[in-house]
């Protein structure tokens, strides 16, 4: 194995909830579960989501502004009024918001010193940089669906990163949360480890344990 391709949401970093981005809000715990969800697993295809909607929403990770609008939309849907719903976008997408998986710093830097190339595919609207700045987790290459105009599952995205990262695919494994996103790098004949998108203290070894069993050096 020469590289390892990794997601970043619920993969290495996790929006991870946390009441004080509620302080203010006249909001019960009921709501507060559904809003964190739609902001840590959305889905779309809500009751009230016109065709432009669901356009904008199939869209969301391409641009800034369609991702904007689209979660502002979910968030609306439960009921959250300005300023509050843009208050809690905001957050959600402020890479310090984030928190790293308690084994994510410490695989990428064994991969790196095991001269193991590492890149980040991810389906995203925003630069998540700062995030592995402030976690001093390093990978050698970032490919963000917002800037190469591709998502997850299209078999470009993956393309994109093994030739930044300069292998071939039957030489990396793709890790990530979602099967159909994620696992499509199979296609190209990358290998897969499929992790669970847990509360990050309740995941503290996901990406080792998934990565030893292909016999990486972790």
């Amino acid at each position: 194995m020469k590289a390892v391709l990794f997601d970043f949401s619920g993969t290495l970093f996790r929006l991870d909830d946390d009441d004080r981005w509620f302080d203010g809000m006249e909001v019960d715990e009921h709501v507060q579960t559904e809003l964190m969800e739609r902001l840590t697993h959305p889905t779309g295809g809500g009751r009230t989501m016109t065709e432009q909607n669901y356009r904008v929403w199939l869209q969301r990770d391409l641009a800034p502004a369609l991702h904007r609008e689209a979660y502002l939309h979910a968030l609306y849907e439960t009921g959250l009024a300005d300023p509050h719903a843009v208050a809690l976008y905001e957050r959600c997408i402020d890479p310090a918001m984030w928190t790293p998986y308690p084994d994510t710093v410490e695989v990428l830097k064994t991969l790196g010193t095991n001269d193991i190339r590492t890149a980040v595919v991810s389906n995203i609207a925003f630069d998540i940089r700062p995030a592995f700045v402030s976690a001093q987790a390093a990978v050698d290459e970032f490919v963000l669906s917002f800037e190469v105009g591709i998502v997850k599952p299209d078999p470009r995205i993956f393309e994109i990163a093994l030739d930044l990262l300069g292998v071939d695919a039957a030489d990396a494994v793709m890790v990530g949360d979602s099967e159909e996103n994620d696992g499509a790098a199979r296609a190209l004949g990358c290998g897969f480890v499929l992790v669970d998108p847990l509360p990050t203290a309740e995941r503290p070894t996901g990406l080792r344990d998934g990565l030893r069993g292909l016999g990486l050096p972790l």
